[in-house]
């Protein structure tokens, strides 16, 4: 981490929580997810690869050789640099660094959902993350379920193959609007996409 912060990711980085999900209108919902200025990852093709002695664990926190990182901000920094790869290895990418990671379940959380319509009468779903992003579910974005009927678990494509899994408040929105629509099975739709919510 101490490389990574030395080329200035992660330090001096201005951070504002947006305010609460359910205050903001699809028009806002728009705003936030475009004011969230991505680096351009899949531009760089870094030569220096090596670990990061970092781990995100299942619920969601983040670690440094067995340590804490408390600054929202910094986590913040950091996931916006997180890949993975189609063996399913999580990475931190910079321009002249790539560095693994290890990731227990999905390298974020889901904590909120709102649903809403857009100016088509579409349903539009829009998940915030515990790391202050926010995804709206869709084509690009799928929901998609595993586990059991029993014990399911539902995850949310976020960015550059990384997924959210949802927290179980975030999960129960997500049935309770499931239930809500009724019809002949668990399903939702998004952006004119439609997920069942029942594992395969």
């Amino acid at each position: 981490m101490a490389t990574l912060t030395r080329s200035g990711i992660g330090r001096g980085v201005p951070y504002e929580p947006p305010p609460e999900l359910a205050a903001l209108s699809l028009g806002q919902l728009a705003e936030q997810v475009a004011a969230r200025k991505l680096p351009p990852i899949d531009q760089w093709s870094p030569q220096d690869v090596g670990d990061s002695e970092m781990r995100i664990a299942a619920d969601g926190r983040w670690y440094h050789q067995g340590g804490e990182i408390r600054r929202p901000a910094m986590v913040r920094a950091f996931s916006s640099l997180l890949v993975r790869d189609d063996s399913g290895q999580h990475w931190l990418v910079t321009p002249f660094q790539k560095l693994s990671i290890e990731v227990e379940d999905a390298a974020f959380i889901a904590t909120d959902m709102q649903a809403t319509v857009d100016a088509q009468g579409r349903a539009v779903l829009a998940f915030r993350l515990n790391s202050d992003d926010l995804v709206i579910c869709g084509p690009d974005h799928p929901l998609r379920v595993t586990g059991t009927h029993d014990v399911p678990a539902f995850y949310l494509s976020v960015r550059h193959g990384t997924e959210a899994r949802l927290n179980r408040s975030t999960y129960g929105q997500l049935i309770e609007h499931a239930l809500a629509i009724g019809g002949s099975e668990l399903a939702v739709e998004s952006q004119g996409a439609r997920f069942v919510l029942v594992p395969a």
